[in-house]
């Protein structure tokens, strides 16, 4: 099977399978998306979800959030992974919002990169879902499931991930292909014990075929 048949049986699978596939992080707009992206940074969404409720009473805007202590943000947060960090980067983050951008969450990877706590990855996830703007967000479900089915080859980085991965993938589908691929390796092909028997993609992947030759 060739890279492109591979793409387009995938494409197709995901098309009928789960053609709604969303990001499962729980938002009403673009701030409280980017609030909760960064949270997420090697946290799980659950998590991430039954602490923002809080963060958003207390500070629904970026305004507010600017205003915030370390001391009065940090007690909220204390939970998600690495809760220093996140609260200098939230409180940063909320701060150039204003002084930089009127209060706006920018649409631009670039400008979005600019903002504390916010790379690559998570400009990628807030211009796909907010905007549906054709860019891969690369996370490690992402890199390992493309890996491994072999959509991508010899990608030591998630960029060098996430340039394979456009190239290929058709432009309409790209800001919805994240959510496939990293919901295929939150529930399926999982790090530890894929889930190999009950995938629907199992045919097409390089992973599975390696292993039923081996065995």
């Amino acid at each position: 099977m060739t890279k492109k048949e591979r793409y387009t049986f995938l494409i197709d699978y995901f098309l009928k399978n789960s053609p709604e596939a969303e990001t499962e992080l729980l938002y009403d707009n673009p701030f409280q998306l980017l609030v909760s992206v960064i949270l997420s940074a090697q946290c799980t969404d659950k998590r991430v979800n039954l602490t923002t409720p809080a963060i958003f009473k207390k500070y629904p805007d970026p305004a507010s959030l600017s205003k915030a202590s370390f001391d009065e943000l940090f007690p909220i947060i204390r939970s998600i992974s690495y809760p220093n960090n996140k609260t200098k980067h939230l409180i940063g983050m909320a701060g150039m919002l204003m002084d930089t951008f009127n209060g706006v969450v920018p649409m631009t990877v670039d400008e979005l990169t600019k903002l504390p706590g916010v790379g690559r990855k998570t400009a990628n996830v807030i211009t796909s879902v907010i905007d549906e703007q054709p860019n891969m967000a690369v996370d490690t479900h992402v890199f390992r499931v493309s890996a491994r089915i072999g959509l991508t080859t010899k990608a030591t980085t998630p960029l060098a991930a996430e340039k394979q991965l456009i190239k290929h993938i058709p432009k309409m589908y790209i800001h919805k292909a994240h959510h496939w691929l990293i919901l295929h390796g939150r529930y399926t092909c999982t790090a530890r014990s894929p889930k190999c028997s009950i995938c629907g993609i199992k045919d097409v992947c390089k992973f599975y075929n390696n292993k039923r030759k081996e065995a």
